[in-house]
């Protein structure tokens, strides 16, 4: 058993987001007990990723080709661009079907701790991207710290260009009990109040 090279999967593994030395074990013990094939197909799809998959020309998400399925799709209301920071993100809002504008990721937030600046988040990108057609920027930033700091930085960059800036609301979710929401989400519900 060459003790080497299982370390190596190991740590591989530990690559992950939330992948311990544990859960990464036991992943590199399932595939090579039990799942060879499946290591073998995971190995080779990984592999084809890395090589073929890069950054979408207009928007900054995932794709294969010059442009995402969605950049590239005629359907989508090109005034709207919701800016999110991440793939995860532009997936919760297509399965919500709640918006058919187009999107602009971040990739991130700002984090001068971090080495992430103005160039990491696509901050020139995306003054060149509503420059075009869009009317109006949506922000779906997380409410952290650091996306309220992103939010605010590109909403300055964004606002000589006379766009409407908006940003999602934030509040208590449909079905909360206002005992159980926490203090920040209530203070956000109220300070975005509307009239009825």
């Amino acid at each position: 058993m060459n003790e080497g090279l299982i370390e190596q999967l190991i740590d591989a593994f530990r690559c992950l987001p939330g992948v311990g030395r544990k859960s990464a074990q036991r992943m590199v013990w399932h595939l090579l007990e039990r799942d060879r094939a499946g290591g073998q197909q995971l190995a080779g799809v990984l592999a084809q990723a890395l090589k073929d998959v890069g950054e979408c020309g207009l928007c900054r998400n995932f794709t294969e080709a010059a442009l995402c399925a969605l950049c590239d799709d005629p359907q989508r209301d090109r005034s709207l661009l919701c800016i999110v920071e991440s793939p995860a993100d532009v997936m919760a809002l297509e399965q919500s079907g709640s918006f058919r504008g187009c999107y602009f990721l971040t990739q991130g937030n700002l984090s001068p701790i971090d080495g992430i600046g103005p160039a990491e988040i696509g901050a020139e990108a995306l003054v060149t991207r509503c420059g075009a057609d869009v009317k109006e920027v949506i922000f779906a930033l997380d409410s952290t710290v650091e996306g309220e700091a992103t939010r605010h930085f590109l909403s300055e960059r964004l606002r000589p260009l006379g766009l409407t800036i908006s940003r999602i609301a934030h509040g208590i979710p449909m079905g909360g009990e206002l005992e159980f929401v926490d203090g920040g989400t209530l203070a956000h519900a109220m300070q975005g109040r509307k009239p009825l």
